[in-house]
């Protein structure tokens, strides 16, 4: 039967449309359903019932969703159909090609369940092939799986078979160079470039990757990615593969492929092990090539819960007690890619129920949550952070994130919100908390606005966790203590580790954890920032009011088997 007559009916309806029951007998099961205390699906009473098979309930759901049934005992599939779709995404997404026409790029695929849609969605995105899917025994399907893609092929083995193609080699090239933009689309839709593009993704994925980084350089084209924000080179393709690369990233991005002398940015959307993942892409012009790095924002993976981001209780208790306040200013503080985002992320999931409005300005709106009114920032157009915040102020919020205090604009109105009544959420880059004053007022803030506003700085730095499994311990060298500023009689009795012997991915580490250095405002602090002492001034008497600081956070990890003295020394300023 054509599938799309049965598509969307109900599953009685289409089993009777496919001669399969009489409607005597579907009448029949569904008085049994109501019957049922426990919730048992039709198909699986109609099958009790011996009036079908699990077969005949898989090509009725197939039918329903407009799908076709195929049979694929004793089907022969061509090496050239096998190869359409490489062994580590037929494995990830649980499908196998049954034909493949590569002139037109139409590829037919059979999954397992009509669910898995999004299957089909990534294969067209990845494969860049016009995909129809049809529905199959799941058995048959494990069957082709295990025959035709036991042995992976490796990264190696598709960069040998792209070293010798010769129409990829005058895809190099600078941006001031001409370019056969018929070649580029070419080279973009290559099979063997696209199986190499889905390796690395699907491998940067799966080690937890943060950002994978393509880089032409002179006489090379190197492919690096960063976990736990440490870089690794990957094995690099040879380098007039570079152009060809970029294209398909810029193709799957839906970014301009014959614009090579500015910068773009887009964003790739896949779905990974039942994970969503959102790939950021940067494109950016060098002398030679483009330099193309993709932000992997995996959010099945992050820890969006206040509890989860890493506070020791005392610093959770002082958080939400700065988070819980009516109005004021709480600001996270730190570096590129020191968890600030995600724990702001954590902040506004605490505080998102049905009786609060939360507003949030961002550039870019890097997870998006239900219940958020999340605005994405966008300068071309005149959507600053400080446009978009005098907005917000006439949607009646009773939280604000401000992505970054950039200028004097965007301080000025945050300042104005908070005094207004509103919580107000923000970011800025500086070494610790104390200096996030000094930050402001060399902005321009007036230091009386700030400390009617200001309610908690928090700073924070990510550190590198030792796998507990294969760490050992060692004795450190005085060398090593006197970069904590400590002597050997100051650690006696005290236990040090260090990376045991690991051949994986992250080399005796796994995984972060944050370090935070809290200041809570109180009134001596307030008179000093009015006085405009200086940060020396502000983090003595906030030491001595109880704060402890990202290097004190850092020792109590090392003395807890978590981390490494490298670690807190690379990340932690020395105390003065």
């Amino acid at each position: 039967m054509d599938p799309s007559e049965l598509k969307g009916r109900k599953i009685g309806r289409v089993l009777t449309k496919m001669g399969v029951v009489t409607r005597e007998q579907v009448h029949q099961a569904i008085g049994i359903q109501k019957g049922r205390t426990e919730k048992v699906k039709l198909g699986q009473i109609l099958i009790e019932l011996e009036m079908c098979t699990q077969l005949d309930i898989d090509r009725a759901l197939a039918g329903q969703a407009g799908m076709e049934y195929v049979d694929l005992q004793g089907i022969e599939l061509s090496d050239e159909t096998i190869g359409a779709i490489p062994a580590e995404n037929a494995k990830a997404y649980q499908c196998v090609p049954i034909e493949y026409e590569p002139k037109s790029r139409k590829l037919k695929v059979a999954l397992k369940s009509p669910d898995n849609f999004q299957a089909v969605d990534d294969l067209r995105l990845l494969m860049g092939a016009k995909v129809e899917a049809v529905i199959a025994s799941p058995a048959e399907i494990d069957k082709l799986l295990a025959k035709h893609y036991a042995k992976s092929e490796s990264m190696e083995d598709v960069m040998g078979a792209l070293a010798s193609d010769e129409k990829l080699k005058n895809l190099g090239g600078t941006s001031d160079q001409s370019i056969d933009l018929d070649a580029v689309l070419d080279a973009a839709d290559d099979n063997q470039v696209i199986k190499l593009l889905n390796m690395v993704l699907l491998q940067a994925i799966r080690d937890r990757a943060s950002d994978i980084h393509f880089e032409p350089f002179e006489h090379e084209f190197k492919m690096r990615y960063r976990i736990d924000g440490v870089l690794y080179e990957m094995v690099p393709p040879p380098k007039h593969l570079g152009g060809a690369i970029t294209s398909r990233v810029k193709v799957m991005a839906n970014l301009d492929i014959a614009e090579r002398r500015l910068p773009q940015d887009g964003r790739i959307e896949l779905t990974v092990g039942g994970n969503p993942v959102d790939l950021r892409v940067a494109v950016l012009p060098t002398i030679y090539g483009e330099s193309v790095v993709m932000r992997v924002l995996d959010r099945g993976n992050v820890e969006l819960s206040l509890d989860r981001v890493g506070f020791r209780p005392e610093e959770y208790d002082t958080f939400k007690k700065l988070i819980a306040k009516p109005n004021g200013i709480v600001i996270v503080t730190g570096p590129t890619g020191s968890g600030k985002t995600t724990t702001l992320y954590a902040a506004l999931s605490e505080l998102n129920d049905i009786k609060t409005k939360v507003l949030t300005a961002e550039d870019p709106v890097e997870y998006d949550i239900d219940g958020l009114c999340q605005v994405q920032v966008n300068t071309e157009v005149g959507l600053t952070f400080a446009s978009a915040l005098r907005s917000f102020l006439r949607q009646d919020p009773d939280v604000i994130l401000v992505g970054e205090i950039r200028d004097l604009e965007t301080a000025q109105i945050a300042v104005q919100a908070s005094l207004t009544g509103h919580l107000v959420l923000s970011t800025l880059h500086t070494n610790d908390a104390p200096s996030s004053i000094i930050r402001l007022v060399d902005l321009g803030v007036e230091p009386f606005l700030l400390t009617a506003t200001i309610e908690g700085i928090v700073a924070q730095r990510l550190v590198r966790t030792l796998d507990q499994k294969t760490k050992e311990a060692y004795t450190p060298t005085e060398q090593e203590l006197m970069e904590l500023s400590l002597r050997p009689d100051d650690v006696k009795g005290r236990e040090f580790w260090r990376p045991g012997s690991s051949s994986g991915v992250g080399g005796g580490y796994k995984g972060r954890m944050a370090l935070f250095e809290i200041m809570e405002l109180d009134d001596e602090l307030r008179e000093l920032i009015v006085k405009n002492a200086s940060t020396t001034v502000l983090r003595d008497l906030a030491r001595k009011k109880g704060m402890r600081s990202l290097r004190e956070g850092g020792m109590l990890a090392i003395y807890e088997g978590l981390t490494t003295i490298d670690e807190v020394v690379r990340e932690t300023l020395a105390e003065e």
